[in-house]
């Protein structure tokens, strides 16, 4: 079986082709013998009849005995018949022996009310033997007499045998011929019908090596364009895949050369300066650029991993939301006291159960850009504040509000985008907080939505698709 899996479409097709033909050919051979046994006894059931008819023919009453003379005829069916053997027997009703053999076995000895030839195998001398039995009388002419006398004629079945095995032959000889013819055609009809493919991987052997162009499929066989579609769109997703790595690279660089330039600057002050304060004060402002590089670079990475064509999986599970929000407020409440910024937790939920499905790490990455966006943006102003609320009314949903500068209307959209930043913005950033959040969001089939904040600021909400929805 391996070998017809790695052999060629053509020796598939011949192979699956040729066995259900020699199937048939092997039950039409069956047939075709039996049919030829029925034939052949048929014609040597006449020849036996014949031959008991003859003898019958010459069995006489005379003198009130019975006498027989068997004729030319009869005996000339005997010698011809070289490739088996013949036995015979002429006996009266009441079983006295006229002639032939005395052993041979009448099968039934009631004489019939209409003398008929009957038929019977039967087993003689370790031998089956084929026998006819005909009833007949044996008149006087001249006293009007008559006397009841069974002629027995058998004959060995080789010539039956024989005479089958040739009409067998001679079938196969003919369906062979026929079989062959048929598999010859097959083999041309296949070569022609396989020549679009033999096209198609001539046209793939002489594309370039970076030609991920589409297949056109126009002029292919029906049967071939689904393979062609699939591999089309197996291109398609490498193009994708290969157009958001080169993405990637390019935001990358574009990510880490300002900060490089920037602390490249920077160590250079700090080993022309000769006093010691001001050197530590070098390095420390490049150790915050360094940081920030390294968060970029962070947000980068995972901003390209949850892309549609990045091939990474997401496998989701029930995730409580109440609860994973909480732990995300804890984990930035050092940071926001740190920046003098008021961290508060609202959960609206009112202790019932809020599940979600989800991926826990990545909810938790998006709950931490929501976070860390309000507190760089809250932060650094009196009466900083930022709530992290929870909701699941007819929708589960996650907001994060500041009482930051907001974001105009029209740029809203906007912040979407990778390393969009508001115009005017003096806030340290990348640019990627919220593109995270909107592809994160995407994976668990949520809206991302940006609201004005009651006195200003903004609220940022994420609505969830409803609980076993």
């Amino acid at each position: 079986m391996s070998a017809l899996r790695s052999s060629s479409l053509r020796r598939r097709l011949v192979i699956w082709l040729l066995a259900p033909l020699l199937s048939l050919l092997a039950l039409d051979a069956w047939l075709t013998y039996h049919r030829a046994r029925q034939a052949a006894d048929a014609a040597f059931d006449r020849m036996l009849a014949t031959s008991a008819r003859a003898i019958a023919e010459g069995v006489t009453l005379r003198q009130g005995g019975v006498e027989v003379d068997i004729p030319y005829f009869a005996l000339e069916m005997f010698e011809s018949n070289a490739n088996g053997r013949v036995f015979y027997r002429v006996l009266q009703a009441d079983g006295k022996q006229l002639t032939g053999y005395e052993d041979l076995p009448l099968p039934n000895a009631d004489w019939p009310a209409k003398p008929q030839a009957r038929f019977y195998d039967i087993r003689y001398r370790d031998e089956a033997l084929r026998l006819v039995a005909l009833p007949c009388l044996a008149r006087d002419i001249l006293t009007l007499g008559s006397a009841r006398v069974w002629v027995l004629v058998a004959e060995t079945p080789e010539s039956r045998h024989q005479l089958a095995q040739g009409i067998l032959l001679g079938a196969l000889r003919q369906e062979g011929l026929l079989v062959a013819c048929m598999l010859a055609i097959v083999l041309v009809g296949i070569t022609f019908a396989l020549r679009p493919l033999h096209g198609l991987s001539q046209r793939m052997a002489e594309r370039g090596e970076d030609d991920l162009s589409p297949l056109d499929a126009g002029a292919l066989p029906r049967e071939i364009r689904p393979l062609v579609a699939g591999f089309n769109q197996y291109t398609s997703r490498l193009q994708r895949m290969l157009a958001a790595r080169r993405r990637f690279f390019a935001d990358a660089a574009h990510q880490l050369k300002t900060p490089l330039a920037v602390m490249q600057a920077q160590l250079e002050l700090a080993q022309r300066e000769t006093d010691p304060a001001q050197r530590r004060k070098q390095q420390s402002l490049a150790l915050a650029t360094l940081k920030q590089a390294s968060h970029g670079v962070e947000q980068l990475l995972s901003l390209s991993r949850l892309e549609p064509d990045s091939g990474h999986s997401v496998t989701l599970e029930s995730v409580d939301l109440p609860a994973l929000a909480r732990d995300g407020a804890l984990e930035w409440a050092v940071v926001a006291h740190q920046r003098q910024v008021d961290l508060g937790f609202d959960d609206s939920t009112a202790a019932a159960p809020c599940l979600i499905e989800g991926h826990p790490m990545l909810l938790q990455e998006l709950a931490g850009n929501l976070v860390d966006n309000a507190i760089r943006y809250a932060g650094g102003r009196d009466g900083a504040q930022v709530t992290v609320r929870v909701g699941c009314d007819d929708c589960p949903w996650l907001e994060v509000e500041d009482n930051g500068p907001g974001i105009p209307p029209e740029e809203r959209e906007k912040v979407f985008q990778r390393f969009y930043r508001l115009r005017g913005n003096t806030v340290a950033g990348t640019g990627l907080g919220l593109a995270i959040v909107r592809e994160i969001a995407r994976l668990h089939g949520a809206e991302v939505s940006l609201r004005p904040t009651r006195g200003g600021g903004l609220t940022v909400r994420v609505m969830f698709p409803p609980t076993g929805g």
